[in-house]
Formats: C-alpha cells, sequence, structure tokens
C-alpha cells in the first residue's frame, strides 16, 4: 500500500492486480489456441484433436472399423470421440484458469472469465 494516500494507494494496487490479471488472461487465452488435446473412442480406433478452446484440429479413424453394414457404429465412435476432445479441452481450460486464478490471489473456485 503506498504511504499517505489511504484507500486511494488500495484501488492504485488493485488496478495494477486487474491489469496484470488482464495480461494473463490475453496469454491463456492465445495459449488455449494452440494447445490441443485428443479423446478417443473404440478403444482408440477413433481419436478426435481439438484446441483447448473447442476447435476441431484432426480427425484419425482406423481403417479396420469401415464395413458399410456398420457405418452408425463408425458414426457414434467418430461422435464420442469428438465429445471426449471438447470435454478435456473443457476441463484443461477450467484447470488453466484455476491456476491463473490462484496465482493472482483470487479465490479458487472464481469463474474467469467474468
Amino acid at each position: 500500500m503506498l504511504k499517505g494516500l489511504g484507500s486511494l494507494g488500495d484501488m492504485a494496487g488493485m488496478m495494477k492486480k486487474a491489469k496484470e490479471m488482464q495480461g494473463k488472461m490475453a496469454t491463456l487465452q492465445e495459449e488455449m489456441a494452440n494447445l490441443t488435446v485428443t479423446g478417443e473412442s473404440g478403444a482408440g480406433l477413433v481419436k478426435a484433436t481439438c484446441t483447448m478452446k473447442g476447435e476441431m484440429k484432426a480427425l484419425d479413424i482406423d481403417p479396420s472399423i469401415f464395413h458399410p453394414d456398420e457405418k452408425e457404429v463408425v458414426e457414434d465412435l467418430i461422435l464420442a470421440a469428438i465429445k471426449d476432445a471438447q470435454l478435456k479441452a473443457s476441463d484443461r481450460a477450467q484447470e488453466e484458469m484455476t491456476k491463473l486464478t490462484e496465482e493472482m490471489g483470487l479465490p479458487k473456485d472464481m469463474k474467469l472469465p467474468f
């Protein structure tokens, strides 16, 4: 706290922390656009990769599952892999946000961005 400024010193400190947090949030948002997670289904026969923001980047399908009479099974496996990747991306993003709030001295359960 700055001497002689009373509550203005507290306000200046809060503003500094807010600016610092804004910078860290921007950095984290950039990282989330580049970091990927991979979800899978069918014991790894179908793999979907997406960014931590949930943007699909890749889909890998083992050719052994391509049978014309099992089209619906393949579609279900693809959807399951995508959902798994998106869930992992969401969980990872929340973990990163929690780390950021803890580093900033904010309550652990505070939801960011606001």
